[in-house]
């Protein structure tokens, strides 16, 4: 399981940019193959929004939003149309001149366009989640070299957001009224690139994160958007850490 996930990583790495998992051609085409049993929440609507992304982005958390949403979504064909003003990825268009890029405001678009009706307090703090996503929690998930290449995590070491996200989890199961929303998504979603990314990362310190993660990781739409395999993966690897109870730094620690 791990071999699969590290093959999609490595593949995907190399998408990186200092913002967003941006895609090369080649890469995004090898990607797609190895998750060719990927079931995406696609629509052949004529009226879909398209989104345009590959699987070793970050455009999946965009396919995990719409499952969640119900929402209508079509997978776009051709990544060499994609309007984004720096060719990067995820980006989405809907009723053909609407264009919206960066995860973060994907996000955000999509739980407008839901048919739920949400209450201001409520839509304020998922929106408030999201952008705490983009702009405080992936720094910390990702440190990154100066041109922009991830090259570790900062979940390796005590860090006193995360901390707090912690002890936020310790009375509530999800992040907005204890029920699970696009916040959740979007922080979700980082938090599990990290054990995708280093499968050796011990997050027990924080064990409420640990049982969000794997809650999270669970959802029937995660796994539409990621794929069995990964959602099997993350799910495996979370449930190893409850188990070791955070002794596997100190085991390693011994060689």
């Amino acid at each position: 399981m791990r071999s699969y996930v590290s093959t999609v990583l490595v593949l995907g790495w190399a998408l990186c940019t200092s913002s967003a998992f941006a895609p090369g051609a080649k890469l995004a085409s090898q990607i797609d193959l190895l998750q060719s049993n990927n079931e995406q929440s696609t629509s052949t609507s004529l009226h879909a929004m398209t989104l345009y992304g590959s699987q070793g982005s970050r455009s999946p958390l965009v396919n995990w939003a719409a499952n969640e949403l119900e929402l209508d979504l079509e997978m776009a064909g051709d990544l060499g149309r994609n309007p984004h003003p720096f060719g990067q990825i995820p980006c989405l268009t809907d009723d053909g001149d609407i264009m919206v890029f960066e995860s973060g405001a994907i996000l955000q678009y999509l739980q407008a366009k839901s048919k739920g009706d949400v209450a201001p307090d409520k839509s304020a703090a998922i929106s408030s989640w999201i952008s705490w996503a983009n702009a405080s929690l992936d720094p910390i998930c990702f440190l990154e070299t100066p041109d922009g290449k991830v090259y570790d995590t900062g979940l390796k070491s005590q860090n006193k957001r995360i901390a707090k996200l912690d002890d936020l989890l310790s009375d509530s199961s999800y992040l907005v009224d204890d029920e699970f929303s696009l916040a959740d998504v979007a922080v979700a979603s980082y938090l599990l690139y990290v054990i995708q990314f280093f499968p050796d990362v011990d997050l027990m310190r924080w064990p409420n994160i640990v049982e969000y993660m794997k809650a999270c990781a669970s959802r029937e739409g995660y796994g539409k958007a990621f794929g069995d395999r990964v959602q099997g993966y993350c799910v495996s690897r979370l449930s190893e850490m409850q188990k070791s109870g955070g002794k596997e730094k100190k085991l390693f620690g011994v060689f």
